[in-house]
């Protein structure tokens, strides 16, 4: 049986997400944030990192999303969250999947805990990276309802959460594409058997 160590507020519920939909079996183990909102000194035991997501299958233990996501989908949901491998969907797919932690998410943490801290002038420096990543993933959604079509896949998973960040920092305002598209991602039926479970993504004050 799979383990979770979820953390409440975090990427893990990306991958609580997944689990629902796929209706595995899960040991899921909760953990609460410090009055800093940090994590827990219990994650450092599980991880060196002390971080969430943390997954154990067997003797297995990962602790990037992206790369839970793939593993859970491939062992457990044969693929059904990605695209057809060796195709042109599977490559564009897995970049978007990497694309949320490797260059997106970066900016807007920036702007939200200097918002939080009242930082303006790290606000106004970074601000234009953020709005120029939130125009490229408008851009590449367009019209369709999720990032590669009709129906979420890994990649549209992986990007729930940085949006939820993103309205947090009030990023969203000036993108309805984009505030229109979360609302989907949270309408989504193993979200919110994700959110019944783990608790919200996002706390109501940051």
């Amino acid at each position: 049986m799979l383990t979770l160590h979820h953390l409440a507020y975090s990427r893990s519920q990306r991958i609580l997400w997944l689990i629902e939909e796929l209706g595995l079996p899960v040991d899921l183990i909760r953990y609460e944030r410090t009055a800093e909102f940090r994590a827990p000194p219990e994650l450092k035991a599980v991880h060196p990192l002390g971080k969430s997501p943390v997954i154990m299958d067997d003797d297995l233990m990962l602790a990037e999303s992206a790369t839970i996501l793939r593993y859970i989908d491939g062992r457990y949901g044969q693929n059904r969250f990605s695209p057809e491998a060796g195709t042109t969907e599977h490559a564009l797919h897995e970049e978007w999947l990497d694309f949320v932690e490797s260059t997106a998410a970066g900016p807007v943490v920036t702007v939200l805990l200097a918002k939080r801290g009242g930082d303006q002038a790290t606000v106004d420096r970074t601000l234009p990276m953020v709005q120029t990543t939130l125009g490229y993933i408008a851009d590449g959604l367009g019209d369709k309802p999720f990032l590669m079509g009709e129906r979420p896949m890994l990649a549209d998973i992986q990007m729930s959460y940085f949006l939820a960040m993103a309205r947090m920092a009030k990023l969203l305002d000036e993108y309805p594409t984009l505030i229109a598209y979360l609302d989907r991602l949270e309408a989504q039926p193993g979200f919110l058997r994700a959110q019944a479970r783990g608790g919200p993504m996002m706390p109501e004050k940051f």
